[in-house]
């Protein structure tokens, strides 16, 4: 008897400096080693948003040895699920992939108040994921 295998999940916005790095760390978090994560930005920046690394230190998530990693064709190939929020057509478009486009406001320039709505609504839509992806989400 073969194991399935983990599903993969790739999260893109354009900087990967706030969306999808929280939504990698709720997937990691929750999902545990029942799902492989990744994220990446279409035009990363140089640092994590230091208002997203405090929204995710207030609920025990440390983002900030985080660094925005670059887009590649191949992070989009080995994925089994691509979630991009904002991107656009910037993402690669690969056949027998699952597309997800997540409309959330941009935390840039935005303060640890704006912040903190967005990061509840990734949690949400990651324990959501989790549930479709026949995975039950760690305490």
């Amino acid at each position: 008897m073969s194991t399935p295998a983990v599903p993969s999940v790739l999260f893109v916005c354009v900087h990967n400096a706030g969306r999808s790095q929280m939504a990698a760390a709720f997937l990691a978090r929750l999902g545990g080693p029942e799902v492989q994560v990744r994220s990446a930005g279409s035009a990363p920046a140089e640092n994590v948003n230091p208002a997203v690394v405090a929204a995710m230190a207030e609920i025990g998530i440390d983002l900030s040895a985080e660094t925005p990693k670059v887009l590649t064709t191949e992070a989009v190939q080995t994925s089994d699920v691509v979630i991009t929020m904002g991107c656009g057509d910037v993402c690669p478009h690969f056949p027998g992939k699952r597309y997800l486009d997540w409309q959330l406001d941009d935390p840039a320039g935005q303060g640890l108040e704006a912040v903190r709505p967005i990061r509840d609504e990734i949690e949400s839509r990651i324990r959501h994921l989790l549930t479709d992806l026949g995975i039950t989400p760690r305490p």
